[in-house]
């Protein structure tokens, strides 16, 4: 690893020369933007895109489109981007990801590329990892935006499809990583294509890149719908069943692999209760599956800490940011037991309709580049899976925080003594402190032990992270106390003496002013109230100074270096002092789980400490390291494995979406229809011959398989007569009469219908058709991978077998498709052709006609009678 990370910082030295000195000719035009007048920078687009439609390159304007972005920014915001910032938004324009410290403005770096790379007139899209930073930034951005003649969108899940449209069409729009991407699944299950809301995928700027593409990239997104049928009554028997039941005795459990097992006497207690003879009897296989998700239910899955009960619903926390996953359900019945576990209602079990991960999804783009402030460590995943190098981008300002050694206790309960102590310590001097919890459960512990000791403070996480905004970006005021459940991508600023951007944007927010609707009165008004914002906190930032800045304390390490290392990041941005600590226990996840818990635990034996007295130390550090190590290879592999598998439907998705807008786009799918039509005739005539000879050929029951997909005119005896016999049949011969016979009956249906008609009704058989057998097949996916790893007991890769039967699934798939659009095309044609028949006979009656059917109608209906598939 050590050699792979040389190897990729190879050239980073001349790379960041390359960046330095494009900010150097920015900077040589600061004074020639500066003296255009408000109008003359608007112009500048104009200029800038008139030159782009002429041929020129993105990269031929870069300098007088970041400098024109740079006074745009510095009239609207106040903020002038330095150096280091040109620098980091030229690495983004280049598709590189830039490593920026926490603090240093990534915010203000992404309106550079995000302006020059909509100069093309595609469209950018910026990523954030919450919807809240998603509208903040967008309101606060779009100002720089609007200076420039640029309309900026955002997307958030309130929308609607016609709101969500509008958003794509602006020139930069804003939204999170499941947004957009669900987006992209709904566009691919649209009936119009005038419903898509998306315009394409031509250039994206990722914020907090490692969060989005590292630590959300081991779930896949996932549009799921009620499956059919009741839900089962198993999901409460088993969840009362298993609370009986001992972990050790009657099941075993592998937090690592996140896995759970029955183990002899659990099976017995089973059986017994069931009064089963056999739990893996054919009969009862299925109730095996629900009781294992009954235990993995109770013991891998720890109410608020995975999940919260909110308004009767379980609701799932996302592990990495602290905060709900709206909508987001448990697949396989898992979320079912969890809701049987609380006792809530039990909802249907979903099925999934469209899926895709987030790697996946964001190979989509053209270009693709992102942003974070700890992205270095993850350089080989990055350019393994998405092919995009990291380059770090020198800090503004010398880092002046200072890093304490952690501190290990032997229990939790003395850890959170400790760390209780120390906050209120600080806080009695008014020092602001920002302290990182791992779950919800463990954010209100601390927020009691605070409250019983007096201390005034503000708890943020999954239950109440609408208030995220004003908690975080206040949290480095004197005497604040915050205790967060995950700080990692929270994006807002914690600024020494409050954050005076959100300061002066919540007033005119309350005042019900928007920066582009109220433009002229928002400007006025902004500069007074930054002005008011900046004097207040400057009294401030110099006390909080003196205390020692904002003083981070984690409460236990993640899983990943890189999420701690985030939560330090939140103190001494630009140079700002700060102090970071970790305090552990050995009762910790990552101790327990990774085996640094024993090692650390025989040294505290040894030594004959109290559990109320920490140890610091090297080998105690190189342990605890040691044990995250682990978790990151985990993971690591978690989400490679993910990316392995779904490479395999990745390319079965983009035949099937490739093929489901051809049916929207084109105006006639006649062709594809005949197509259709005559490979199921050749099929199903080379299947029934095989290698006998004709005269043994069934003829009668290849007549009723064809029979069940379209109305054939001519009988078997009447073709053995035609050609004077089976000796005298050929192969060939009788596939193309068959097809010349379904191709006369397709003929007459299109009469009955009309050109019209008949164009309208191919294209909803396609479209039906591909989406029903799709959401089957991914089913059927689902299924397969599920049991695919035992094919490693017979000496067999997995992910071989996997990509194997999947080829087979997908074009026995094609073929049901095939069959089904003709098909389906004959059924609802038929009735269509019927019920125009019966309404013009009825109109004719109305009318005070004879009774009896026009000409024209009885041939219609005698039509209709020819319509009708054999079995139908």
């Amino acid at each position: 690893m050590g050699l792979l990370n040389g190897l990729l910082r190879a050239g980073e030295g001349r790379e960041l020369r390359d960046l330095s000195k494009f900010a150097a000719q920015v900077e040589q035009l600061d004074e020639v933007t500066a003296s255009l007048s408000d109008e003359e920078l608007r112009e500048e687009t104009t200029r800038l895109r008139a030159l782009i439609a002429g041929g020129a390159t993105l990269d031929s304007v870069a300098v007088e489109a970041f400098a024109a972005v740079r006074e745009a920014a510095h009239r609207t915001l106040g903020m002038k981007a330095y150096p280091v910032q040109i620098m980091g938004g030229y690495a983004l324009h280049r598709g590189r990801i830039a490593d920026i410290k926490t603090g240093e403005g990534k915010s203000l770096v992404a309106t550079l590329p995000a302006y020059l790379g909509a100069l093309s007139g595609d469209g950018v899209h910026v990523v954030t990892v919450n919807d809240y930073l998603a509208s903040y930034q967008a309101d606060l951005m779009k100002r720089v935006f609007a200076a420039l003649g640029m309309t900026t969108g955002v997307i958030t899940s309130e929308l609607s499809p016609t709101q969500r449209q509008r958003q794509y069409a602006c020139d930069v729009t804003y939204g999170t990583s499941t947004q957009f991407g669900f987006d992209y699944l709904r566009d691919n299950m649209v009936s119009r294509s005038a419903d898509r809301v998306q315009r394409g995928h031509g250039f994206a700027v990722v914020d907090e890149v490692d969060s989005i593409l590292i630590d959300e990239a081991r779930t896949p997104l996932l549009i799921s719908g009620p499956a059919s049928g009741p839900v089962s009554p198993w999901f409460r028997t088993f969840a009362l069943l298993v609370e009986r039941m001992r972990r050790g005795t009657h099941y075993e459990v592998d937090e690592k692999k996140r896995t759970a097992g029955l183990l002899e006497p659990g099976i017995d207690l089973v059986e017994d209760e069931l009064g089963a003879e056999n739990l893996y009897d054919a009969s009862s296989a299925h109730l095996v599956g629900l009781l294992n998700n009954a235990v993995k239910a109770k013991e891998l899955f720890t109410r608020d800490k995975d999940y919260v009960v909110a308004r009767g619903a379980v609701d799932i926390v996302d592990q990495n940011t602290g905060r709900i996953l709206t909508g987001r359900r448990y697949n396989d019945g898992l979320h079912q037991a969890i809701e049987a576990k609380e006792g809530v209602e039990i909802k249907p079990e979903n099925q999934t309709m469209a899926t895709i991960t987030l790697q996946n999804y964001f190979k989509l783009y053209t270009r693709l580049s992102g942003m974070t402030g700890t992205a270095e460590s993850e350089a080989a995943e990055f350019m393994g899976t998405y092919g995009i190098r990291v380059v770090p981008i020198p800090t503004n300002r010398p880092k002046q925080r200072i890093d304490q050694s952690d501190l290990i206790y032997l229990t939790e309960r003395a850890k959170f003594e400790a760390v209780a102590d120390d906050i209120e310590e600080r806080h009695r001097t008014g020092q602001p402190v920002l302290v990182g919890t791992t779950s919800v459960e463990k954010s209100e512990r601390l927020g009691r032990m605070l409250t019983e000791r007096g201390v005034r403070h503000h708890v943020l996480n999954a239950k109440n992270h609408e208030r995220e905004a004003a908690i975080v970006a206040m949290a480095g005021a004197k005497g604040a106390v915050t205790v967060a459940t995950n700080m990692a991508g929270r994006g807002t600023d914690i600024m020494l003496g409050g954050n005076t951007e959100f300061m002066a944007h919540s007033v005119l927010e309350k005042r019900g002013l928007d920066p582009i609707r109220d433009a002229a009165e928002y400007e006025s008004a902004w500069d007074e109230l930054l002005a008011e914002a900046k004097a207040w906190v400057r009294a401030e930032r110099e006390e909080v100074d003196a205390l020692g800045g904002l003083y981070v304390i984690g409460t236990e390490r993640h899983d990943s270096r890189r999420i701690d290392n985030q939560l330090r990041g939140r103190s001494g941005r630009q140079g700002d002092p700060g102090e970071s600590r970790f305090y552990l226990s050995l009762e910790d996840d990552i101790a327990r789980m990774f085996g640094g818990g024993g090692t650390v635990q025989a040294i505290m034996a040894r030594s004959g400490l109290g559990e109320d007295v920490p140890l610091t130390g090297r080998l105690i550090s190189r342990t605890i390291e040691r044990a995250q190590s682990d978790a990151e290879s985990r993971n690591t592999e978690t989400r490679k494995n993910v990316l392995k598998y779904d490479d395999v439907l990745t390319k079965q998705r983009a035949r099937i979406y490739e093929e489901r807008r051809r049916v929207l786009d084109e105006s006639d799918l006649s062709e594809h229809v005949h197509a259709f039509r005559e490979r199921i005739v050749r099929t199903a005539v080379r299947a029934a011959v095989g290698r006998q000879p004709m005269e043994d050929v069934d003829l009668p029951e290849l007549w009723n398989v064809l029979g069940s997909v379209f109305p054939l005119s001519i009988t078997p005896q009447e073709m053995l007569e035609e050609v004077g016999g089976a000796e005298n049949l050929t192969e060939k011969r009788l596939a193309d009469e068959l097809t010349s016979d379904a191709k006369l009956a397709y003929g007459r249906l299109e009469s009955a219908l009309g050109d019209g008609g008949m164009r309208q009704l191919e294209r909803a058989a396609l479209l039906a058709s591909i989406d029903k057998h799709w959401r089957e097949h991914l089913y059927e996916m689902d299924y397969l991978k599920e049991g695919i790893g035992l094919r490693a007991i017979a000496q067999k890769d997995p992910l071989v077998e996997y990509a194997r039967e999947a080829k087979l699934m997908f074009d026995a798939m094609v073929e049901g498709i095939w069959e089904d659009v003709v098909a389906s095309i004959f059924r609802s044609g038929r009735s269509r052709a019927s019920a125009q028949a019966q309404e013009a006979a009825v109109m004719s009656t109305q009318l005070g006609r004879k009774v009896e059917v026009p000409g024209a109608v009885a041939a219609l209906l005698t039509q209709v009678q020819t319509m009708v598939p054999v079995g139908a």
